[in-house]
């Protein structure tokens, strides 16, 4: 096959950066705000107003190579924007909860008075678990890791999750239970354009990391092949080998029925199998059953599109399985991951430079952010609560004894249903905006309405803010430094670029001075810049699985990142998994799994016919709290629609840009019709990035997966409605 080097394509754009010549102006290097690619930029500072006023990228980065995708190339815009909050707010009418109204500003001693008097009360009447810390993965290793530090210890409560349960809470599932480790790949970025198949289950890459694609494309012109598995024709299955266009809700099937050509058409890997894995025979026997017919029959794929896709994989020397939301925002999330990792395993295609899988991460940090502690049952370095052994050592580290560590607590979704039990009583909300991004979303709002006490940390007033009492300024990613972990499991350095606006303060920095003035300063006044407290996370993750104890800043710059482990400061760290294919369980083999089919939660049935999906597009962000405020983005992509095939729509009798009542079990919203060709005729999608009556999420149902405790966002039973015209009094 043709080889692509992409080293003569940087060489040809790189640019020297200290030799760039601008009046006032200087260059900071670092990384895009948004998803897990965290595409390479330079910020551009005006020196004299010490204010970021535009971006250029950086061609010296070797993951994208200067590539930058629109949010990307606006994302500066977010840190001097009016709707910064620049002080701390304090809700004076309570009766206003649920709206952007009722605030008044205040001194930050004022708003820390408020809060400390509210969270000893309630914890003097109801114990310390009345508290509970939400919190996300669009921050640095730093706050993530002193997030679950300030929850445990200086909160003293039990209950902290994150948002990571509605983006990678499946994957680390199910990558944990078949590799026996969570990292986002098992190979580096760089070798994604040199494999000779790409298996990509449950990924718009092309609207949701574009700037992964020149890779993807590259494998198809060296000859190569790209598999697609979604119920979408999107960009990037358009253009695929093959396109597995399947019912949203039924990967399962489809990756047992691939499984079952792969192994009975001679392509798995017997000396692999038999000396690194375990679970083959009894898998091998279960997925018999899975004939392309039968297969096809559960999915809707035809059964030639499977034999050919498992003909491509099976015979490709090199293959890397990817996936994304699509395939893990089920209750079976946790099993799709595993079954498609089957694929790897069984044909041997891991533990090797170009051949592997890879989970395409959707959030900035949302490998780093998973790894240290902001989980419902984790502890930093992926250890976890329910073994002595890793909470008799974190608590050393920490400066506690191992009894007064809080037991585990349960997952983002199910907190709010212990507000509504009145066992959790008040929330601590930072970097995340459940009252758009939870499923069934008027049971959620309800609940954060029902609070005694509501805290959110924020630079913008965003939707969850307005159910707050107190809102608390903090920082945008450029007005503060620490580390990332990309898509690949590669730690990157953000750079400061200007200082914090108004009164803003770093999340970090203001669990501190909570903490201290809740009497707990003795476990958190050492920590005075981000840098304490990456060292004190490096020494927190010795020894554990995510161990980054070998990683400093400087060791960062030097190498374009760091991948972990990287076990001691000798130590260069890991860019490919299992060399020596050896994997994390005990006993150093992989586990194959065999795994029944099961339907979604909610099946289509006569009353909601049609299966509901969700997704992104490419100008928008998560719940869109950043990226609504961009006037280009909001210009590009301005308001939600509903994506319905031409049959389905004349079924309806509706049209073209029409506004239809879109509704489900839980709730309606009204949206434009987009009539296309691109989606499944027994389908309807929705981008999920608006808030209020506009988000899609007051439809999809809170199901949750057994293991990971996913919501169900990919699969529900919808219906849709013509409006009827009004009749001209």
């Amino acid at each position: 096959m043709q080889e692509v080097n992409f080293k003569n394509e940087r060489d040809k754009y790189f640019r020297e950066i200290d030799n760039l010549n601008h009046p006032n102006e200087t260059l900071v290097k670092t990384h895009c705000s948004y998803c897990a690619m965290q595409c390479g930029m330079n910020l551009r500072v005006n020196t004299k107003t010490n204010k970021i006023i535009g971006v250029e990228p950086r061609y010296d980065w070797p993951v994208t190579l200067g590539k930058m995708c629109p949010k990307g190339v606006t994302a500066y815009q977010q840190v001097n924007h009016k709707d910064r909050l620049l002080k701390p707010l304090i809700r004076d009418d309570k009766s206003l909860k649920g709206t952007n109204k009722g605030f008044r500003e205040a001194s930050w001693d004022e708003a820390y008075e408020l809060i400390v008097k509210k969270f000893t009360e309630l914890q003097e009447t109801y114990g310390k678990d009345s508290l509970s810390v939400y919190s996300g993965v669009s921050m640095t290793n730093e706050k993530c890791y002193l997030t679950g530090k300030f929850a445990r210890v200086g909160l003293q409560t039990r209950y902290i999750d994150y948002n990571g349960r509605f983006c990678m809470a499946s994957a680390a599932g199910g990558l944990n239970r078949s590799l026996g480790i969570d990292r986002g790949s098992t190979v580096p970025w760089t070798d994604v354009h040199e494999t000779d198949c790409i298996f990509l289950a449950g990924s718009n890459t092309a609207e949701c990391h574009p700037t992964s694609m020149f890779r993807i494309w590259a494998v198809q012109e060296r000859g190569g092949y790209v598999i697609v598995v979604d119920p979408r024709e999107t960009p990037v299955a358009r253009r695929a080998d093959v396109h597995l266009d399947l019912r949203p809700g039924t990967d399962l099937a489809l990756a047992n029925g691939i499984l079952n050509l792969l192994i009975q058409n001679g392509y798995a890997d017997e000396e692999f199998v038999k000396n690194h894995t375990n679970g083959f025979e009894e898998t091998k026997q279960l997925v018999k059953e899975f004939t392309p017919e039968y297969t096809s029959a559960i999915t809707g794929v035809a059964p030639e599109k499977i034999i050919r896709a498992a003909e491509l994989y099976g015979k490709a020397p090199n293959a890397i399985v990817m996936f994304a939301r699509g395939i893990e925002q089920q209750i079976k999330g946790v099993d799709n991951v595993s079954a498609y990792t089957n694929m790897a395993l069984v044909t041997g295609k891991i533990g090797r430079p170009k051949a592997g899988v890879a989970t395409i991460t959707g959030q900035g940090n949302g490998q780093g952010g998973r790894e240290h502690g902001q989980k419902a049952d984790a502890l930093p370095g992926y250890r976890k609560i329910a073994y002595p052994e890793h909470v008799e050592y974190i608590s050393k580290v920490w400066g506690i004894e191992p009894e007064e560590m809080p037991k585990e607590g349960v997952s983002a979704f199910e907190m709010f249903g212990l507000m509504e039990q009145k066992t959790i009583r008040a929330l601590y909300l930072l970097c995340s905006n459940p009252a758009v991004s939870a499923p069934d979303l008027n049971y959620v709002r309800e609940q954060m309405k029902n609070l005694d006490f509501m805290v959110c940390v924020d630079f913008y007033l965003s939707e969850s803010a307005e159910f707050a009492d107190v809102v608390l300024p903090t920082t945008t990613w450029a007005e503060d430094e620490g580390t990332t972990t990309n898509v690949e499991g590669r730690i990157i350095k953000i750079n400061r670029a200007q200082m914090p606006l108004g009164e803003s303060k770093p999340d970090w920095q203001i669990q501190v001075e909570i903490a201290e003035r809740m009497g707990r300063g003795k476990y958190f006044s050492h920590l005075r810049t981000s840098k304490d407290v990456f060292n004190e996370l490096r020494v927190a993750s010795k020894g554990g699985i995510a161990d980054y104890y070998g990683v400093t800043w400087e060791k960062i710059d030097k190498q374009d990142g760091v991948f972990w482990p990287c076990k001691d400061e000798s130590d260069p760290g890991t860019p490919h998994l299992f060399l020596d294919k050896k994997f994390y369980h005990p006993d150093g083999k992989a586990k194959i799994f065999a795994l029944p089919y099961r339907p979604s939660a909610e099946e289509p049935d006569q009353e909601y016919p049609l299966r509901l999906t969700t997704g992104r597009v490419v100008y928008h962000y998560l719940s869109g709290n950043q990226t609504r405020r961009i006037q280009f983005l909001r210009d590009m992509s301005p308001e939600p629609f509903v994506e319905v095939h031409p049959e389905t729509a004349q079924k309806y009798g509706i049209n073209h840009e029409e506004t239809v009542r879109l509704f489900t079990r839980r709730g309606e919203a009204f949206y434009q019709v987009k009539i296309t060709e691109a989606i499944r005729k027994d389908t309807v999608f929705v981008p999920y990035h608006w808030g209020h009556e506009k988000s899609i999420n007051l439809l999809t149902i809170g199901a949750l997966d057994p293991i990971s405790k996913m919501p169900e966002f990919k699969a529900c039973a919808a219906q849709i409605e013509k409006l009827e015209l009004k009749k001209v009094q």
